[in-house]
């Protein structure tokens, strides 16, 4: 043995006092919940998660420290596990941990990468002069913003439709902050509750889709209780809504770029092959995600054969000159979230080695076997407006408690409008917070909460009675 494993192996011992082996069907398990080793993990990784609560006010990104955090946790139970001559489960287990990350990974990046390629082609852009000339209502502006943050979410990034309309509101509300203020709190609510009933729409029902606890079609069950969660607060807003028209405005660049429109179809394709892919082929949807990417890859292939041609003289398409601007499809990979997209890293092996050590058994067994399914799925949903609803659905999808399809709906539909109740309890939120500019503020935000708090009551109830 050499000198770094003897020492590694006395470190393991240090932190590992002799605890019980538990052998499983194909691995031995170490408890590690009243060790040092998991003591030291819980205090890490809370260190961490404080770390990302405070990534505003530290500008400290909030992939740092959970990466690290995970790395370290993962390093202190390979320590123990060898210094108890237990070396496969501990990389056995990783690697499922590391293979569920990696299909959630290239799952996101795909469609971020879609999104990219539509916001360069003007697609959303487009969007945004269209609506902003129609020349409607504040009242009626507050709706259709809503609606269309809702239907859009379910499909798309819910953050990138949430800024787009907040983009719309401010520019319509330019003279009525109020109706900035209430527009935001409405975008947020619609863009979480649009996500919550489509495996598309947020990250908590992608990771329940991939996972199989629920099958493509049965999140649409949930599509009235999501329908209710954001009509409830939006309606009573209503009537706080100014009254009036705003001026209208005018503004001549409302044209995609040459092949946009392509764009959204091969988006709707890609998703369809996913959902083919998964359900008849019974293969992960991951893999129709990347055909998916090929897709993509062969119309800027298109683009730049047609850029080429424009710019040398010959073979121009008429009608489209100035549209036919080059298209790097790895340009629009590199644009990606990838800080996010490493924070989902670092969460979930975080996660995931605290459920190696045990504790989320312990949780498991307090809040799914003491308070009951229903009691626990609310207060999770509650608990998601504080903590990123990411790490919790992980959780409860390791500790993957004997649940029936309604209740596994419940945790999914709560989880995901949970994050309404605060602004600082989703992706969209935050975001709007600092593209509002003072007009939405936590604050601001947190006197709605009460309406907000009855459409999530409402929507459970719904859901309860429907499901």
């Amino acid at each position: 043995m050499s000198p770094i494993q003897t020492i590694f192996l006395a470190v393991g011992t240090l932190l590992l006092p002799m605890p019980a082996l538990a052998s499983g069907a194909e691995h031995a398990y170490l408890n590690l919940t009243h060790q040092t080793v998991g003591y030291l993990a819980l205090v890490i990784f809370v260190a961490a998660y404080v770390l990302v609560i405070l990534e505003e006010k530290l500008l400290l990104r909030k992939s740092k420290p959970v990466l690290l955090a995970a790395g370290i946790i993962w390093a202190m139970i390979g320590f123990a596990y060898a210094a108890q001559g237990v070396t496969e489960t501990t990389a056995a287990i990783l690697r499922d941990n590391f293979l569920e990350y990696s299909e959630l990974f290239f799952f996101l990046l795909v469609a971020m990468t879609y999104i990219n390629a539509m916001i360069e082609r003007d697609v959303f852009q487009s969007l945004h002069f269209w609506l902003v000339s129609k020349g409607l209502s504040y009242r009626r502006m507050f709706w259709l913003t809503g609606i269309l943050t809702f239907f859009i979410s379910s499909v798309a990034d819910n953050l990138t439709s949430a800024l787009i309309m907040c983009t719309v509101a401010m520019t319509i509300g330019a003279q009525q902050p109020k109706f900035v203020t209430l527009a935001c709190v409405s975008i947020v609510i619609a863009a979480n509750a649009g996500g919550a009933f489509s495996p598309f729409g947020d990250i908590t029902t992608l990771m329940v889709w991939q996972n199989g606890v629920i099958e493509f079609t049965g999140f649409f069950k949930l599509f009235i209780p999501a329908v209710i969660n954001y009509c409830v607060p939006a309606a009573i807003m209503h009537f706080f809504i100014p009254q009036g028209i705003p001026d209208r405005i005018e503004n001549g660049h409302t044209k995609m770029k040459q092949s946009g429109g392509i764009v959204v179809l091969l988006f709707l394709l890609t998703i369809a092959t996913s959902i083919t892919f998964h359900q008849a082929l019974h293969l992960p949807p991951v893999l129709g995600m990347l055909t998916g990417l090929g897709y993509l890859n062969f119309l800027g292939y298109y683009l730049r054969i047609q850029h080429r041609q424009e710019f040398v003289g010959i073979g121009a398409i008429p009608g489209t000159e100035g549209q036919g601007s080059g298209f790097d499809i790895f340009s629009q990979i590199a644009k990606a979230e990838w800080d996010t997209l490493l924070f989902f890293y670092g969460v979930m092996m975080c996660v995931g080695g605290l459920g190696f050590i045990g504790y989320l058994s312990i949780l498991s067994e307090f809040i799914y076997g003491e308070l009951g399914a229903t009691a626990a799925n609310i207060i999770i949903g509650v608990m998601s407006a504080v903590v990123d609803n990411i790490p919790i659905m992980f959780a409860v999808l390791t500790m993957n408690p004997d649940m029936p399809e309604n209740q596994w709906l419940l945790v999914t539909l709560t989880a995901g409008v949970g994050g309404s109740l605060l602004s600082i309890g989703s992706a969209a939120g935050v975001a709007l917070m600092g593209q509002a500019h003072g007009d939405y503020t936590f604050f601001k935000h947190l006197r709605w909460t009460p309406v907000i708090g009855l459409g999530y009551v409402a929507s459970i109830m719904v859901h309860m009675w429907i499901n």
